[in-house]
């Protein structure tokens, strides 16, 4: 695309690769350019905490800070009771208000760490789509909005035929949820001037319908502008490690294993990474894609820091390089592994060493366990672990041991 913005989010987004699509370029880089634009997105409260997959969402709503404009975080405490069917092969399960709540006060937590929710000009708000959905009146919502939607449109949608052509249930809950999440951009412009809606680009037939209710129903201008959706250059789904999701609370994963997932990155995604998820220049960024070889190690270092700076704090991210250079390059412990505390009573007369490669996050079954340590991939204080059977007592656990999986995940077991 050939387009030179004129604004500074608009450029970022650009050259820094968070760009897939915008309802009208220019319109809205005009906007941007004339003063303070309100833009939201919207996540909903499906879990205490939002994991890496939410981050290019995060750092598009901290560029738009940073460049002056106005994030507005919406939560979903509203949508979450229906939940989004997009791309899901299945229903998901619904929650009650109080674990939504709770949800909400977790992922708040991420947020404070990128956003400024203050009373400046630019300052963030963070809004609960409930406001306005927890009070609507069926038939006047009928009458009201849903004479603007087209089932037939509504049926052409990726989200929803790829769920009908693989002939699986989509109930007439899930299907108002995109009625619903058009409706939150048409009061989120009447009530806070909100004129964008972001998102990934699987949402862009929502962020659409929200935009064409608006003009609808107020005569109001606004846009839409989605992100890719981002896959590893081996095709998997970011967000996911061999443990699992890689989420953004501490108490859900440590700061040092959040470190070491963005270190394990591999090669070829590396100068994108450092685009999307740094604040580092474009141009450094090219230049430490570029590396090569063991250099690249080092780029990935910097990777690792930079982005779990922005979330956890400097001395955090100084912590986990400290700990994997005494891991790695030492053999020694480091501080700052993750560790499992058994008790007496959980120890009992001894707890089997596959049991506690499950216990430790670095095996997802016991099956998994055996597997590893059949395949040679399991380590037990740097020394290699051979026997299945093992049991580990209270002598054993005197002092406290290493677990490695592979070369790159460990684990601490102590007796507390």
């Amino acid at each position: 695309m050939t387009y030179h913005p004129k604004s500074e989010f608009m450029s970022v987004m650009m050259s820094r690769g968070f760009l897939a699509d915008c309802t009208d370029y220019q319109a809205l880089d005009e906007a941007l350019s004339n003063g303070v634009v309100p833009a939201y997105i919207g996540f909903d409260a499906t879990a205490k905490s939002l994991h890496v997959g939410s981050l290019i969402q995060i750092m598009m709503l901290r560029w738009l800070q940073k460049t002056g404009h106005k994030p507005i975080t919406l939560m979903g405490g509203g949508t979450t009771k229906v939940g989004d069917p997009s791309f899901r092969a299945d229903e998901r399960p619904l929650l009650g208000p109080e674990q939504i709540d709770a949800n909400i006060a977790g992922i708040r937590q991420v947020f404070s760490a990128y956003l400024d929710y203050s009373d400046a000009p630019n300052g963030a708000m963070m809004i609960n789509n409930a406001e306005w959905l927890d009070g609507l009146n069926y038939l006047d919502f009928l009458r009201d909005i849903g004479r603007h939607f087209s089932i037939n449109r509504m049926l052409a949608f990726e989200s929803v035929k790829s769920r009908l052509d693989r002939e699986q249930s989509l109930s007439f809950l899930e299907f108002n949820y995109m009625i619903l999440q058009a409706y939150d951009f048409l009061e989120l412009n009447r009530r806070y001037g909100c004129v964008l809606q972001m998102g990934g680009s699987d949402q862009w037939g929502n962020i659409v319908n929200g935009i064409d209710l608006t003009r609808r129903v107020l005569d109001h201008q606004i846009f839409g502008l989605t992100s890719p959706l981002l896959t590893t250059s081996d095709g998997k789904k970011m967000g996911k490690s061999q443990s699992g999701a890689v989420w953004l609370n501490p108490e859900m994963l440590s700061p040092y294993e959040f470190w070491q997932f963005w270190r394990n990155t591999t090669d070829a995604d590396t100068g994108r990474f450092l685009k999307l998820y740094t604040e580092l220049p474009v141009e450094e960024c090219d230049r430490l894609g570029a590396l090569e070889g063991s250099e690249i190690n080092a780029a990935k270092i910097i990777l690792a820091n930079e982005v779990t700076t922005l979330l956890h704090g400097a001395e955090a991210a100084q912590a986990a390089e400290a700990t994997a250079r005494e891991v790695f390059e030492k053999g020694g412990v480091g501080d700052d592994l993750p560790t499992v505390t058994l008790s007496v009573d959980d120890l009992g007369d001894g707890i089997s060493i596959v049991q506690l490669f499950v216990r430790a996050g670095l095996s997802k079954s016991g099956k998994d366990a055996k597997r590893l340590i059949g395949e040679n991939g399991a380590r037990l204080n740097d020394a290699p672990l051979e026997n299945p059977g093992l049991i580990i007592d209270a002598d054993a656990l005197a002092t406290p041991i290493k677990l490695s999986a592979g070369k790159k995940r460990h684990a601490l077991v102590q007796l507390g």
